[in-house]
């Protein structure tokens, strides 16, 4: 299965979330309640219990770019740790690199955050990685390379003032450092992980 490259905001509002992939969330905001396609709210229908599975495991797939077989490995490296499974799949989710250089702030959005990471415009502990599903570790230090820098979109949001960095890590100008774990009070996602460890148990 390929990655899906059509309308973003088609994503957001199948899933009735902002999956935080168009820069631009005040337009999506006004039509996110409103289904997508020709019949909009007409043609929402309830759904059975696998249909609910089914949307809870897109919407977090949809949210961090990550198709269906990467997925399921990062469900079976869950279920090995004593953590609950769920919790343990998010957390997996939140330390990819593509989604903690957009954590903190250094990319608009996961999809820039992971273009900017398979160009070589990002270093983990001072070393180049291009790989977007890279595992972050508390201590690990994220920055952006000078050539990044003059990219025009990431030079505006750098001189925001008003990002809001999430307590397990930490930002120092354009150099990030994951401080602590990811806990379930940081995903800031509308999802019930319980929903698709049942998808996978079936």
């Amino acid at each position: 299965m390929s990655r899906y490259l059509g309308p973003k905001n088609k994503l957001a509002r199948r899933a009735n979330l902002d999956l935080s992939l168009k820069t631009n969330p005040a337009k999506l905001a006004r039509r996110l309640n409103i289904p997508p396609g020709q019949h909009g709210r007409k043609g929402t229908k309830k759904l059975s219990d696998y249909g609910l599975q089914l949307r809870e495991k897109q919407k977090v797939k949809w949210v961090y770019g990550v198709l269906e077989a990467q997925f399921r490995r990062y469900y079976l490296k869950a279920t090995k740790n004593p953590a609950a499974t769920g919790e343990e799949l998010l957390r997996l989710l939140e330390r990819r690199l593509d989604n903690v250089v957009y954590r903190l702030g250094l990319a608009p959005t996961r999809p820039s955050a992971r273009q900017l990471i398979v160009h070589g415009h990002v270093k983990v502990n001072r070393r180049p990685v291009d790989r977007p599903s890279y595992q972050v570790k508390v201590g690990d230090t994220v920055t952006l390379s000078p050539r990044a820098l003059k990219i025009p979109t990431i030079k505006t949001l750098l001189d925001q003032k008003n990002i809001l960095v999430p307590s397990w890590l930490k930002r120092q100008a354009v150099v990030g450092k994951m401080v602590s774990l990811p806990q379930k009070n940081d995903w800031q996602l509308d999802v019930n992980e319980n929903l698709i460890v049942e998808s996978y148990s079936r």
